[in-house]
C-alpha cells in the first residue's frame, strides 16, 4: 500500500505549521480552528485556564497572571490564540469560535459550560508577540512601553509613538479630535493617520492645528510639541488609562493582554523582569480582576527567576495560573492531524507489525542513548506513527529546541517559520510513493530547516552536494550522513554518534540488514572524514563548520612527541586503572616496578616489573619467542589488546598542545567558541582512552616468567592480579619458609620476653630462622660485618620476600635462642630491652644494629663466674644459660650500683661521716663491671680477671655498710651535741666530768684526713659520754633558771610596788604581769646557758620603763596659773630620774681562780652599768 494513500487527510494539503498570532486571513483561521486538536493534556489546561477565569466574575482578584509554558514547537502560540479567539467568541466566516469548539469538547460539558459562560460577557483581548511589538534596543521601561503601545493602539492611537498617542488621548477627551484632523488634512493634503507617522517632521502643520482645535496660544502649543518629557510614562500612569478605559465598559467586561514569547523577551534580564513585576502587579491590584495579562515562554516563570528568587517573589504569586505544554501533546497534535489512518491503512500496517515484530525490535535498539529514546511499543503505536518511528518525535523537540538555542538558526527559525508539524508533514511528503515497509530516516528532518540556517552551516552541506556531483571521492549517501550528524550535533549526550546509532537513524526500510548498512555508513564516514567534513572522538562523530573544518585541518597537522603519548598511557595505567603500588600476595606486600614500552614510571625498586606493551612499541617486541624470553626471572609483560586507545590520546594531546601553541584570547569569539569544544573533545577522548585502555587489558596477551599465561576471566584488574599472583609466586619461591607471620611488635615483644614459647620442633619458623643463621655464618667466614638492614634487604627481596615484621620475628626468636648476637653502638642488646623491636625493623635503626652468629662463652668459664657470682652475692639461684647469667649480672650489680651511689649521696657539707672516698672507689669499681655488659663474653673474662679485687672491695665496705646501717644515729646525735655545747663551752669547763666527755666526743667523731683510718670501735662509746655532758649541763640549766625566775619576780614586785594598787596603773600593770608570764615560759624551754644570761638586761629594762609609766600616770595634773597679770614664770627645777636594780641582777654568782677571772668578771660588770646610767641620772642598786 503506497504510504500517500494511508492518511485520512491528504498529506500534502496546505498546513499552517507554525501559528502566528498576529495572522488573522479568514481562510487560515478557519483552518487552524477547525483543525485544532485538544489533547487530554491541552483540556485540563482549558478546564485550569477557564476555571480561575470564572471565578474572577464571583469574586474580584489582584492575581490575573497566567504563564503558559513549553518547549519551541510546543504549541503554546497556538493555544494562546485559540484563548483569545474563545474570549472574545470571534466570528470567522459567519461561525462563532465557541461553536467551533463545541464538539471539541463533547467529552468534557463542565469545562465548555465554563467556556460558554466567560465568552457571555464582553471581552476584548489584545493579542500580541512581545518580540515583534518591542524595541530592539531593550532598557528597564521595555516591557511597560510594549504594553502602552498595543493598548493605545487598541484605543486607536498611535501607539508607536507615546507622545502622538497622549496628544490624541489627550484630544479625543477635550471631543476636539475630528475637528484636528480636519484641521490638519487642510493644511497638509494628507490624513492625520499618515501625518503622524512622520510626526516630527510635521510640526509646521501641527502645530497651527493643535492651537486652533484646543483653543490655546501658537505659543503653547510650540512649547509641547517641543517638550521631550512629554513621552515619559510610568507604570501607575499606564494602568491608570488602562483602569479608566475598562471602567467605561460594564461590570462583566474583561481586557486581556495575550502576550507571546514574553519568556524569550525578558530572559533573565533583572531591570526588564522588574518592569513585568511592576505592571502586572499593579494591574491585579488596580483593576482587580477585570484585566489579565497572558504570556508565553518556553520556561516556566520558576526557571526564569530561580537566580534571583528573593527578588522576584512577588512575579510567581501575580502569575499563579501557571500552564505547562509537554512533549505529548505534540505527538498527538502530528498523529490526529497528520498521520490519522484510514481503516483499510490500519489493517495493512497491524500485518506488516505482525510480520515484522522481531526485526524491529532488534533494528530500533540504541547504544548508550537516553532510556526514552526507543522503537515501536505495539501495532498500535506503529499504526500510529508510522513511517515515523517514536524516537523521532523526542529526539526532533530535541533538536528543534538546540539549533535555535545555538544560534545556527537565523530570524524566521528562531520566530518559528518552522515547527514540528511543518517537519513531520515534509518529511513524511518525502516518502509518499513508497510502500508500508518504508521508514523516515531521520536526515529527512534536515530540509525543514535548511534555508534558515546560517550560511557556515549550509556551506557546508551544499559544498558536499557538489563533490557528490563532480564526483570528487564522495557519495549521494554521504550528504544525507552529513545532514544526519548537523541534526544531532546538539544531542549528542541523548544520542550518541556512534556507528550502530547512526545505522538506526539513517534506516529507511523496517526490513534492513544492519550488517551490510554498518559497512556501507563506515564507509561514508571514512570518506568525510577523510575530507574533514566531520570529525571523530573516540568511538562518536561529529559534524565540522567550515571554521571548526579549518582548525580541525591545524590540529590533524600538529605534531605530538610518542613519549608524551606512553608516558599518558602509563598515568592512565598505574594511575586510575592498576594504581596499586605494592601486590598484595597473603599476608604480604610486594613492590614492583611499573613500566610501559621501555619506559620507568615512578620509582624504581629493583624487585619485580610489571611492563605493558602499547600499539606504539616495536612489533620485533610482540613475537611469542621474544616475549617469553624477556619475561624470564622477575617480570610479567602485558600486550595491550587492539583499541583505538593511542589514537585517542593522540586526538587529545594534538588538541592539548594545538591550543598552548595559540594566544586564545585574541582570535575572534567564533574561533574561541570552536576551540573550546574542541577541549571539551578533548576530555571526551581521554576518557574514551580510559575506557579503551580497559579493554585493551581485558583483550591482552599476559606473559609471566618465560610463560604465556591463560588468564580467560575477569575485568582489567582482576587479571593484572592474576598475572602478577602468578608471577609472585614463581619469583618469591621461599616466601613458604615463613610459616608463621607476625602483625604488630606485640608479638615481638612476646617472643623476646619469653611469653611466646616454642619447641624447635615444633617452630612454624625453624626454616626461615634456619637461612638466617646460614647467611650470618656466610658473613662471618668472609669476615663481613653485617647489620640489622643488610638482613632486612636480603630477605624482602628475591627470593625471599618476607615481610619487614616477619623477619625481625624470625630474628627476635633467634636472640631468645642464642644463636645470634645484636649489638647497638657496640653494646650487646639483651632481649630485655624494650627498644629492640625498633632495633630490628624501624629505618632509622635497622642500619645502626648490628648481627652476628652468636660465639659460645665455654662451660669452664660459665661455671667459675656462677661460682664467683654465688659467693659474692650470697645467692644459690644463678641462671646457667648465657643470656640469662648476663642479666642475671647487670641486674645484681646495677642494684648494688644504686645502693653504693645513695650511700654517696649522705655525704654532704653537713654531715662529715668517714670513708667516702671508700665509698666512691666500690662506685667506679662496680660501674666498670657494668661497663663491660656491651659484650657478654668480655663481661665474663672481666668478672674473673677481677674476682679477688671484687671480694676485697666489699670486705672494706663492710664498716661502711655497718656503720650506715646501725651507727650513723648515734654518730649524728654526738656531732649535733658537741655542736650545742659550743655556746655554754666556758660553763662547761667549770664541770671537769663534763669537760672531759665533751673532748672525748670531738675526738671520736673527727673524720681523718686522707691516709688515716676512722675508728668505727669507739663509736659504741658516744652514748656514754653523752650522757654525762647532758647530765652536768641540766644541773646548770636547772640553777640559772632559778636564779632567772627570781629576778623576773623581783621585777613583777617592783611594778606592783610602784602602782600601789592605784586604779590609774590597773592597765600597765595587768601588761607588764602578761610581758614578765611570758618570759617565764621562755625560761622553762630554754636549753642555753648563754641565753639565759641575756635575758637579764631586756627584764630590767622593761621594769624600768613600766615604772616610769607608772609615776607618770600617778602624777596629780598642776594646778591653772591666776589670770590677774602676767608674772615672769620660773621654770621648776627638773626632777632627778633614778633607775632601781637587783644586785643578783647585776652580779651574778660565779667561780674566780685568779687575777684574769676577777678582770674579766669587773669589765663585763662595768659595761652593764654604763649601758644601764645611759638615760638616766642616777642608778640605785638594791
Amino acid at each position: 500500500m503506497v504510504i500517500q494513500n494511508m492518511f485520512v487527510e491528504d498529506i500534502n494539503r496546505k498546513i499552517n505549521g507554525v501559528v502566528k498570532v498576529d495572522e488573522d486571513e479568514n481562510k487560515v483561521l478557519e483552518q487552524e480552528l477547525n483543525e485544532y486538536v485538544i489533547t487530554r493534556e491541552l483540556k485540563r489546561h482549558f478546564a485550569d485556564f477557564f476555571n480561575t477565569y470564572a471565578e474572577a466574575f464571583d469574586e474580584p482578584t489582584a492575581d490575573t497572571g497566567v504563564w503558559i509554558s513549553g518547549f519551541f514547537g510546543s504549541g503554546k502560540s497556538h493555544f494562546l490564540k485559540m484563548l483569545s479567539y474563545l474570549l472574545e467568541n470571534k466570528e470567522v466566516n459567519g461561525i462563532r469560535t465557541v461553536e467551533r469548539f463545541r464538539k471539541k469538547f463533547e467529552d468534557d460539558p463542565g469545562t465548555f459550560m465554563q467556556v460558554d459562560r466567560a465568552t457571555k460577557g464582553e471581552t476584548e483581548t489584545i493579542l500580541f508577540n512581545i518580540d515583534y511589538e518591542g524595541s530592539i534596543n531593550k532598557d528597564k521601561t521595555a516591557v511597560l512601553r510594549v504594553f502602552a503601545k498595543v493598548f493605545y493602539n487598541h484605543l486607536g492611537f498611535f501607539g508607536s509613538n507615546l507622545k502622538v498617542a497622549m496628544l490624541e488621548q489627550y484630544i479625543t477627551q477635550q471631543g476636539k479630535m475630528d475637528e484636528f484632523c480636519r484641521l490638519v488634512e487642510e493644511k497638509k493634503g494628507k490624513p492625520w493617520a499618515e501625518v503622524r507617522k512622520a510626526f516630527a517632521f510635521n510640526g509646521k502643520v501641527i502645530k497651527p492645528a493643535l492651537a486652533e482645535a484646543l483653543d490655546i496660544s501658537e505659543e503653547d502649543a510650540n512649547n509641547w510639541f517641543n517638550d521631550k518629557s512629554a513621552t515619559e510614562l510610568s507604570v501607575s500612569q499606564l494602568v491608570d488609562d488602562i483602569n479608566a478605559y475598562v471602567s467605561t465598559k460594564s461590570a462583566n467586561f474583561r481586557l486581556l493582554f495575550m502576550v507571546d514569547e514574553a519568556g524569550q523577551y525578558v530572559g533573565t534580564d533583572t531591570d526588564m523582569l522588574l518592569n513585568l513585576q511592576s505592571l502586572v502587579e499593579k494591574i491585579g491590584s488596580e483593576c482587580r480582576g477585570k484585566v489579565w495579562v497572558v504570556c508565553t515562554g518556553q520556561e516556566a516563570i520558576d526557571e526564569i527567576i530561580k537566580v534571583r528568587a528573593d527578588e522576584f517573589s512577588r512575579i510567581q504569586a501575580r502569575f499563579k495560573t501557571r500552564l505547562s505544554l509537554s512533549s505529548s501533546s505534540v505527538d498527538e497534535v502530528i498523529q490526529k492531524r497528520i498521520l490519522k489512518k484510514t481503516p483499510e491503512a490500519e489493517k495493512t500496517l497491524d500485518a506488516v507489525y505482525e510480520q515484522e515484530n522481531s526485526g524491529m525490535r532488534n533494528l530500533f535498539s540504541f547504544t548508550n542513548a537516553m532510556p526514552d529514546i526507543k522503537g515501536f511499543s505495539g501495532p498500535a503505536q506503529f499504526a500510529e506513527d508510522f513511517p515515523f518511528v517514536p524516537y523521532q518525535f523526542l529526539i526532533m523537540q530535541k533538536i528543534f529546541v538546540e539549533i535555535r538555542k545555538h544560534g545556527n538558526a537565523g530570524k524566521h527559525f528562531s520566530g518559528g517559520e518552522r515547527s514540528m508539524l511543518s517537519g513531520f508533514q515534509e518529511a513524511a511528503q518525502k516518502v509518499e510513493k513508497q510502500n508500508e515497509f518504508a521508514l523516515v530516516p531521520l536526515f529527512r528532518f534536515y530540509d525543514t530547516v535548511h534555508s534558515f540556517l546560517d550560511s557556515s552551516i549550509r556551506n557546508v552541506i551544499d559544498r558536499c552536494s557538489k563533490a557528490v556531483e563532480n564526483h570528487d571521492g564522495l557519495e549521494p549517501m554521504d550528504v544525507d550522513v552529513l545532514k544526519l550528524l548537523y541534526l544531532i550535533r546538539y544531542v549528542n549526550e541523548d544520542m550518541p554518534a556512534n556507528l550502530d546509532n547512526l545505522v538506526i537513524l539513517m534506516a529507511d526500510d523496517i526490513r534492513l540488514e544492519k550488517v551490510a548498512m554498518r559497512e556501507k555508513l563506515r564507509g561514508s564516514l571514512d570518506r568525510l572524514m577523510g575530507q574533514n567534513y566531520i570529525g571523530r572522538t573516540g568511538d562518536t562523530y561529529n559534524f565540522l563548520t567550515d571554521e571548526e573544518q579549518d582548525i580541525q585541518k591545524e590540529i590533524n597537522l600538529t605534531q605530538v612527541d610518542t613519549g608524551a603519548i606512553v608516558g599518558d598511557i602509563a598515568k592512565i595505567i598505574f594511575g586510575m586503572i592498576y594504581d596499586a603500588k605494592k601486590f598484595r600476595y597473603g599476608k604480604c606486600d610486594f613492590p614492583f616496578d611499573q613500566m610501559v614500552d621501555n619506559t620507568m614510571y615512578g620509582i624504581a625498586t629493583g624487585g619485580m616489573r610489571l611492563r605493558f606493551l602499547t600499539a606504539a612499541s616495536d612489533a620485533t617486541e610482540k613475537t611469542e619467542f621474544r616475549l617469553m624470553n624477556s619475561s624470564k626471572g622477575s617480570e610479567a609483560i602485558v600486550v595491550l589488546g587492539d583499541t583505538p586507545y593511542y589514537e585517542s590520546l593522540e586526538a587529545s594531546m594534538k588538541i592539548r598542545k594545538y591550543v598552548k601553541q595559540r594566544n586564545v584570547s585574541q582570535m575572534p569569539k567564533s574561533a574561541q567558541d570552536i576551540i573550546r569544544g574542541q577541549q571539551e573533545e578533548a576530555t571526551k577522548y581521554e576518557a574514551e582512552a580510559s575506557k579503551a585502555l580497559v579493554e585493551a587489558i581485558e583483550n591482552a596477551k599476559f606473559y609471566a616468567d618465560g610463560e604465556h599465561l591463560d588468564i580467560k576471566s575477569g575485568n582489567a584488574k582482576a587479571k593484572i592480579d592474576q598475572t602478577m599472583e602468578y608471577l609472585v609466586s614463581h619469583v618469591y619461591s621461599k616466601l613458604d619458609l615463613i610459616g608463621k607471620n607476625a602483625d604488630t611488635d606485640a608479638e615481638i615483644m612476646a617472643v623476646l620476653s619469653g611469653a611466646d614459647v616454642v619447641f624447635a620442633e615444633a617452630d612454624p619458623n625453624r626454616d626461615a630462622e634456619a637461612a638466617v643463621e646460614e647467611y650470618l655464618e656466610m658473613q662471618a667466614m668472609k669476615h663481613l660485618p653485617t647489620s640489622m638492614a643488610d638482613v632486612q634487604s636480603k630477605f624482602s627481596s628475591i627470593p625471599y620476600g618476607w615481610k619487614e615484621i616477619d623477619i625481625a620475628y624470625v630474628v627476635a626468636r633467634l636472640i631468645v635462642n642464642q644463636k645470634v648476637t645484636i649489638k647497638y653502638a657496640g653494646t650487646t642488646i639483651q632481649p630485655d630491652n624494650a627498644k629492640l623491636p625498633d632495633m630490628l625493623r624501624k629505618k632509622s635503626e635497622v642500619g645502626k644494629i648490628s648481627i652476628s652468629k652468636r660465639v659460645v662463652v665455654s662451660a669452664t668459664k660459665m661455671k667459675a663466674v656462677r661460682d664467683l657470682l654465688r659467693d659474692y652475692f650470697d645467692v644459690m639461684d644463678v641462671p646457667t644459660d648465657e643470656d640469662g647469667l648476663v642479666k642475671f649480672i647487670a641486674d645484681e650489680f646495677g642494684n648494688q650500683l644504686q645502693h653504693y651511689n645513695k650511700l654517696n649521696e649522705k655525704y654532704d657539707d653537713a654531715h662529715k661521716y668517714p670513708d667516702q672516698t671508700m665509698v666512691r672507689n666500690a662506685i667506679a669499681a662496680t660501674q666498670e663491671v657494668l661497663n663491660q655488659k656491651k659484650d657478654n663474653i668480655a663481661l665474663i673474662d672481666y668478672l674473673l680477671k677481677k674476682e679477688n679485687d671484687l671480694f676485697d672491695q666489699k670486705d672494706a665496705m663492710g664498716n661502711v655498710e655497718t656503720f650506715f646501717k646501725s651507727q650513723v644515729s648515734t654518730f649524728d646525735d654526738a656531732a649535733r651535741l658537741e655542736h650545742e655545747m659550743q655556746a655554754d663551752l666556758d660553763r662547761i669547763t667549770q664541770d671537769a666530768a663534763a669537760n672531759d666527755a665533751l673532748n672525748k666526743i670531738r675526738l671520736i667523731i673527727t673524720v681523718p684526713s686522707f691516709g688515716q683510718k676512722f675508728n668505727y670501735k669507739r663509736i659504741p662509746e658516744l652514748n656514754g659520754l653523752m650522757q654525762t655532758v647532758r647530765t652536768a649541763h641540766d644541773q646548770m640549766l636547772d640553777g640559772k633558771r632559778a636564779e632567772i625566775l627570781e629576778t623576773v619576780r623581783q621585777c613583777m614586785e617592783a611594778t606592783h610596788t610602784a602602782a600601789n594598787g592605784d586604779p590609774k596603773a590597773i592597765d600597765i600593770v595587768r601588761k607588764s604581769d602578761v610581758f614578765f608570764d611570758g618570759y617565764k615560759a621562755k625560761i622553762a624551754s630554754c636549753k642555753s646557758l648563754a641565753l639565759l644570761d641575756g635575758m637579764i638586761i631586756p627584764l630590767s629594762q622593761y621594769k624600768d620603763e613600766t615604772v616610769s609609766s607608772i609615776e607618770i600616770a600617778l602624777v596629780p595634773p598642776a594646778p591653772k596659773p591666776a589670770a590677774k597679770k602676767k608674772d615672769v614664770v620660773t621654770p621648776a627645777p627638773r626632777q632627778k630620774k633614778v633607775k632601781s636594780y637587783s644586785r643578783q641582777i647585776l652580779f651574778p654568782a660565779k667561780t674566780l681562780r685568779d687575777d684574769a677571772d676577777i678582770d674579766a668578771y669587773v669589765e663585763k660588770i662595768r659595761c652593764q652599768l654604763q649601758n644601764l646610767l645611759d638615760g638616766c641620772d642616777e642608778i640605785k642598786l638594791n
